[in-house]
């Protein structure tokens, strides 16, 4: 590829990244302060639990139906009207905010609205990232995204918080309906080149799409066994912070909400510094099983870790309410979600590499579907598992198993690529 190729690939990664930064960060902003505002508007914290499902689920749902569109349409065309619609409906809802019509049901009307629009972007968007770099440049190319998103997830709550503090909920909105029109502008001036694919019509011909899909992904031991691990990561480790962290830091520790809040945020940093590090050690590695094999070992050490701070008599030992025990736990957490990037960046590589183009979005709305889907049948294992075994011990066999889970993926997987 000459030099005008590169400069054009190099604008549209930029323009592709750029979309998704403004964005994200705009749903990050909303998203942190959506919980307060139902509280503040009279809502409970059932409605809050709704809003955070309705968040999720209509997304999930649609998943499969957006993988048969991305891969029959043009994937650049989806992003941007979904992106575009996104801010038709959030700045309509900043309009009822402002002439004070805005009600808990429309609000969570819109979100409905907005999950499922998101589950039609998510499929096109994983399909088009490989179409815009070359195989070696994917892993780098993925790394920076999650480096992005991670930086959106941090700016957000500060930025919303400060925003809804001085200015309301309005100006929240609007905020985050400008970011998706800014979002969808930005991908329409990628330079794409859209190949169409003559596919049957009606109802039976979109059957046969997602059967095909279904099929290639089937067939495929690649990514049968990938989507299995990170089914597993989402079942037994994803609810370690959105279930087992909040009940144990409110149950059992003796910290403030502000220490609480410092460990989020160094969290949210260890993140960044796995994406960041995936990025500069392995982003032109045609191998990128040595990452996933570092994330691994870094998850089992840490989760190991993380369950013997979980036992009463070690919290004691070192003493509940110090910074040393404070200290300790951050640094293993953080330290997890390290371990997270290192697998999640590779393992979305090695899918993307093992998928045909023509099959892309489909294969990755049903990956999707399936391990996203691990995060909520998690949470509810583990609240179910809490109510009648003890903490320390429930979160010390998710490790076990996880271990043993990753022990056998890992000789079959490497078995497998005679590595």
């Amino acid at each position: 590829m000459g030099k005008n190729g590169n400069k054009i690939e190099n604008t549209n990664l930029m323009l592709f990244f750029l979309g998704r930064m403004v964005s994200d960060t705009g749903s990050s902003i909303q998203m942190v302060i959506m919980p307060l505002y139902i509280i503040d508007a009279g809502g409970s914290a059932a409605t809050v639990g709704l809003f955070t499902f309705l968040y999720l689920m209509p997304a999930l749902l649609v998943y499969p139906f957006a993988g048969v569109l991305g891969d029959r349409l043009n994937r650049k065309i989806i992003m941007v009207v979904t992106d575009l619609s996104s801010a038709v409906v959030i700045l309509g809802l900043a309009l009822g905010a402002y002439t004070n019509r805005m009600n808990l049901t429309l609000l969570l009307s819109v979100q409905i609205i907005v999950s499922l629009l998101y589950g039609l972007f998510d499929p096109a968007t994983k399909g088009m990232l490989p179409q815009l770099v070359t195989k070696e440049e994917l892993t780098r190319a993925n790394s920076t995204l999650a480096t992005l998103r991670i930086l959106a997830n941090l700016l957000g709550p500060v930025i919303g918080t400060a925003l809804y503090a001085s200015k309301g909920i309005t100006v929240v909105l609007f905020i985050n309906g400008i970011s998706f029109l800014l979002s969808g502008i930005s991908e329409l001036l990628i330079r794409y080149k859209y190949v169409k694919r003559e596919s049957a019509q009606g109802v039976s011909g979109f059957v046969e799409d997602l059967s095909k899909g279904v099929s290639v992904m089937l067939a495929n031991k690649v990514i049968i066994k990938l989507c299995g691990f990170s089914l597993a990561t989402f079942v037994l480790i994803q609810p370690v912070y959105s279930t087992v962290l909040p009940i144990f830091f409110r149950t059992q520790l003796a910290y403030s909400d502000t220490q609480y809040a410092y460990m989020q945020m160094v969290i949210v940093l260890g993140a960044l510094l796995g994406s960041i590090l995936v990025g500069l050690l392995f982003g032109k590695e045609k191998n990128v099983t040595k990452p996933l094999v570092i994330g691994c070992s870094l998850l089992m050490g840490t989760m190991l870790t993380f369950s013997i701070l979980l036992f009463p008599n070690i919290l004691s030992f070192i003493g509940n309410g110090t910074v040393l025990y404070f200290a300790l736990l951050i640094v293993v957490l953080s330290l997890l979600t390290t371990a997270f990037m290192f697998i999640n960046v590779p393992i979305q590589t090695l899918i993307q590499r093992a998928t045909p183009n023509e099959y892309m979005s489909r294969v990755f709305s049903i990956v999707g579907m399936i391990t996203k889907g691990g995060l909520p049948l998690g949470a509810l294992v583990y609240g179910i598992v809490l109510s009648g075994v003890e903490m320390h011990w429930a979160v010390l066999a998710a490790t076990l198993m996880m271990m043993l889970i990753s022990v056998k993926f890992f000789v079959s997987f490497l078995k497998a690529h005679d590595l």
